[in-house]
């Protein structure tokens, strides 16, 4: 979750557009999307002849100069073992000081990873004068990542969110079909990234999904493609993911609605709150649609309108004052523990 203008604004992102951080135009289609956060890769997406002071420049220039509307704006490094690492991180966070609000780790294999960039970053925001702090997202697409996930999540109070990382992960795993059946192939491996961080108060957010309509694609196949990508969201909203990373700013609609309640579920769950604590807690089955309510399912309902503020459907105070009823009975802040923090 990203805390935002000084507090008074929280991001708990469905949708991340990723896109190559070498190009201007990019950038400038980046800030346009209906997307809730925006990565300029150096890593991936960047040509090789295109790495170094280049790429470097561009972001700078770009994170100075467009207005990103309220985005999260972020950037993707070279991985840490990369000659270029250190470089993209020092030439960024001194050339866009207060400009943007978080770095995404590739191959973030172990806690020590986070450990050093958080480091790196203290001294790099003290020269630069940075009036607030960085926070990281960590990409958990290897084997060693995953297993290791909790640990990378913890590792600082920089955190904010875990990436699954696919492709790479498939990579590692020697798995070559990384479009069909993906939720059901990688269903460990997401749920583990969703798990782990949730059990730390993270957002976890989804990979990609890797076909695109284009403008010559046949229209029976450009309705497959987006049928699938809704149901894939769908589904990895249904494992714990709270949002998707994003290749093109055509599949934010509907990412985010995959990853958005419905008013119709919003007002049910409303509804449920409120009878849950005008029956004063407990157990009961709600007159209407006889379905069995109790704390735990009052939890969920929780998530879920937390999930609805995220896309403006809910009104934050009225969340945070049944949270915190909740809270008092329970003592169990369940917005905290799913990464959901309101703001105060």
């Amino acid at each position: 979750m990203f805390i935002l203008d000084n507090g008074n604004r929280w991001v708990v992102p469905r949708t991340e557009l990723t896109f190559p951080g070498h190009n201007r135009r990019m950038h400038e289609k980046a800030a346009e999307a209906e997307v809730d956060h925006v990565m300029a890769d150096l890593e991936d997406a960047c040509p090789y002849d295109q790495k170094g002071p280049s790429s470097r420049t561009a972001i700078i220039n770009a994170f100075n100069e467009i207005d990103f509307n309220q985005k999260v704006v972020t950037f993707r490094p070279n991985n840490i073992q990369s000659p270029f690492f250190l470089g993209d991180v020092e030439a960024i966070v001194k050339g866009a000081p207060n400009k943007f609000h978080g770095i995404i780790l590739p191959k973030s294999n172990n806690p020590e990873d986070i450990i050093y960039l958080s480091k790196l970053l203290d001294n790099l925001e003290y020269e630069s004068g940075w009036d607030y702090q960085i926070k990281i997202e960590a990409l958990i697409e290897t084997p060693e990542a995953l297993i290791r996930a909790y640990d990378i999540a913890k590792a600082s109070s920089r955190m904010a969110g875990l990436i699954f990382g696919l492709a790479d992960f498939a990579a590692s795993m020697g798995v070559v079909q990384v479009v069909e059946k993906q939720n059901v192939n990688f269903a460990y491996a997401k749920q583990s990234v969703a798990v782990a961080a949730k059990a730390a108060g993270l957002h976890a957010i989804d990979n990609v999904y890797f076909n695109l309509v284009r403008g010559d694609t046949p229209e029976e196949e450009a309705k497959r493609i987006e049928t699938q990508l809704y149901e894939k969201n769908k589904e990895a909203a249904n494992f714990g993911m709270d949002g998707t990373w994003v290749i093109h700013p055509s599949q934010a609609t509907i990412a985010n609605k995959a990853f958005t309640p419905e008013d119709e579920q919003v007002q049910y769950a409303m509804k449920v709150i409120d009878y849950f604590h005008h029956q004063g807690g407990g157990a009961f089955v709600m007159p209407d649609t006889d379905e069995f309510v109790d704390e735990a399912t009052a939890k969920g309902y929780l998530v879920l309108l937390a999930k609805a503020a995220q896309g403006d459907k809910v009104d934050e105070e009225w969340l945070k004052i049944q949270a915190d009823r909740h809270k008092d009975v329970t003592g169990y802040d369940i917005l905290s523990q799913a990464g959901k923090s309101l703001r105060s």
